[in-house]
């Protein structure tokens, strides 16, 4: 039974990949539609149960009565039809109203719906631009991912909960009580507008300190894994101190919102039980006056004391629900000024797959300078022809990296374009774009996960064979097969650790460069492939990367000179533009900023007190 309704809403299923609306309603609804057949179940339960309930209080307000002035000889004779009635109402219709209710709520609702929420932006997000994750925290991002998707979820529901429930229970309570006597259900009208006064004052203050409460949280998170994440950089510089009080700052700040909640939260409180107190006096003392003018009977008091009992104790459940609503509110809309960022890079609409069948690369009068007023890239013109190995050599800020950045599309180009075999990259598809391109980085980071699933990451459905012929090419066989993590496992099964942090620099690259081997796909960028290799090593697997780059279109880019001399020619840029273009030889009989460059070189590097490629 309870495996049925968890089946009822599959949080994984296929959906568009849109981005999320910005508006309260719109965003909460973008992630509800999906599963709006379960909420309208949900509420037409609580509808029913909130009915039935006020029945029963109105049966025991009869029952009163009835024992008052009843003949025991003949009491169930004369009411057997409504006490079986109430009898089935109390033991089976309650019971299976209350049962249906929770299964709907509690094994279809409660996990599956911010699990599909958590899905849906996951999904989105992993399709945001690489800017995006450059302006923020990972774990920050993360946090909010996390928290939003509950948050969510506390608004739909209470709003049915408080709003649906809450309101036919109270509404049915002052019918009731009002058709004994209007008088006796001022008393309860008298309390609710109190109530609503204390709501209306303090919840939208508790609204806002969550949303400056939600981003303190998140900030603080955001620090706490950002010292974890980079653990290694903490201990080379032994700022353990430094990084305790960056965080302590946000926690600090953190606990400030924590406090000023708590304030309100006391204030609030203390009022609450001063109007519940108010209104059980006044419904006593209304009951006793109108009971002495003859105006009501025994059951009706009996009947407005239950009911007032009942609220009073519903009263503290409805205040911290409506003040969760409106915390939860805050949180979302936290949430809403990260998740609902739209893509800098975009797909066009049915955009094509990239076909490559040469390999021929083209920028035509390229811009691009980072939003900044210098550009970075201006007016570039470059093409390189099918299989050419070119090498890009320049000073720091010159425009080597973002060349790069913009050939895999991590930005769109300002103005001009990039061409792949006569084919515009903004035109076609960013996965289909990047499949076709191999690059190896000098900041090698892989997934924390097995030594095989990062190397098969170039080729997903490459199996363990593949996975070590191309260790084997990338001089790494050696060293995986002595792996062993924590949890026994080894060789290729081995796990990495975060960003590989298990692995040296070296046996990180390694295993770079043989995930890229791998893909093997036509266009291969080398961004100092070897500079984490010592000499020997990198001599060692030189040949393989002469073979991974035969028959390839290449672009490398190294700070020693010595590495990409001897490719098919050399492009040397500056200030985003393109000073020289030649072979190695050509350039340094011309003089120019290359020969001077080579010539400041000791031991193969740019002298790094100077200028840096």
């Amino acid at each position: 039974m309870f495996d049925r309704f968890e089946k009822l809403i599959d949080p994984f299923r296929e959906q568009p990949i849109t981005a999320p609306p910005a508006g309260l309603f719109a965003f909460c609804w973008h992630y509800t539609r999906p599963i709006w057949p379960i909420l309208v179940a949900v509420c037409l339960l609580g509808t029913a149960v909130a009915i039935f309930e006020v029945m029963v209080f109105s049966f025991l307000g009869d029952l009163v009565n009835w024992l008052a002035t009843a003949d025991r000889e003949t009491f169930f004779a004369d009411n057997a039809g409504r006490l079986v009635w109430m009898g089935v109402v109390i033991l089976v219709i309650m019971p299976a109203l209350s049962l249906a209710w929770e299964l709907l709520f509690h094994q279809t609702l409660l996990g599956n719906y911010p699990m599909a929420i958590r899905w849906q932006v996951h999904r989105y997000l992993l399709r945001q631009s690489i800017g995006f994750y450059q302006n923020d925290f990972a774990g920050r991002i993360a946090t909010k991912v996390m928290q939003t998707a509950l948050a969510v979820r506390e608004v739909v529901t209470r709003v049915l909960d408080v709003l649906v429930y809450v309101s036919v229970y109270f509404v049915s309570a002052v019918l009731l009580i009002g058709e004994a006597n209007f008088r006796l259900a001022l008393p309860l009208v008298l309390w609710f507008f109190a109530y609503l006064a204390v709501l209306v004052f303090f919840v939208p203050r508790l609204k806002k300190l969550s949303q400056v409460q939600a981003d303190a949280r998140s900030l603080m998170t955001g620090r706490v894994v950002d010292a974890y994440t980079n653990i290694s950089t903490v201990k080379l510089f032994s700022h353990t101190d430094r990084e305790e009080d960056y965080a302590r700052s946000s926690m600090r700040d953190f606990l400030k919102t924590v406090h000023r909640q708590m304030r309100l939260v006391t204030v609030l409180n203390t009022l609450l039980h001063t109007i519940n107190v108010l209104l059980l006096f006044g419904i006593g003392a209304m009951s006793i006056y109108l009971w002495r003018a003859d105006a009501v009977t025994t059951g009706d008091v009996a009947v407005a004391v239950a009911l007032v009992l009942r609220l009073h104790g519903m009263s503290q459940w409805i205040l911290w629900e409506v003040s969760g609503l409106f915390e939860n509110i805050g949180t979302v809309q936290d949430g809403i000024t990260t998740i609902s960022r739209e893509r800098e890079v975009r797909d066009r609409p049915q955009a094509p797959a990239l076909a490559v069948s040469r390999g021929e690369i083209a920028f035509e009068g390229v811009r691009f300078h980072y939003g900044k007023e210098a550009g970075v890239i201006d007016r570039l013109d470059l093409t390189i022809r099918p299989g050419e190995k070119v090498g890009v050599v320049g000073r720091s800020g010159a425009g080597k990296s973002t060349l790069v950045n913009l050939l895999l599309r991590f930005y769109d180009v300002e103005s001009g374009r990039i061409l792949i075999d006569g084919q515009d990259i903004a035109s076609v598809t960013q996965a289909s774009l990047r499949a076709q391109i191999g690059m190896v980085t000098q900041d090698t980071s892989l997934l924390h996960r097995s030594v095989l699933d990062n190397i098969v990451y170039g080729k997903p459905g490459a199996g363990e064979q593949d996975a070590m012929e191309a260790a084997r090419r990338a001089h790494a066989a050696g060293f995986i097969d002595g792996l062993e993590d924590l949890e026994g496992r080894k060789g290729l099964m081995a796990h990495v650790g975060e960003r590989g942090v298990k692995l040296s620099g070296g046996q990180r690259q390694r295993i770079a460069i043989a995930r890229v081997l791998l893909k093997n796909a036509p266009i291969l960028v080398l961004d100092e492939a070897t500079s984490a290799l010592d000499s020997e090593v990198e001599a060692a697997i030189q040949e393989s990367l002469n073979d991974l780059m035969a028959g390839k279109t290449v672009i490398a880019i190294a700070h020693r000179l010595s590495t990409i001399a001897a490719m098919d020619r050399l492009i040397v840029m500056d200030r985003g533009r393109i000073v020289e273009d030649g072979t190695h030889e050509e350039l340094l009989a011309r003089g120019g900023l290359y020969a001077s460059l080579w010539s400041r070189q000791s031991g193969g590097f740019i002298d790094s007190g100077r200028e840096t490629v």
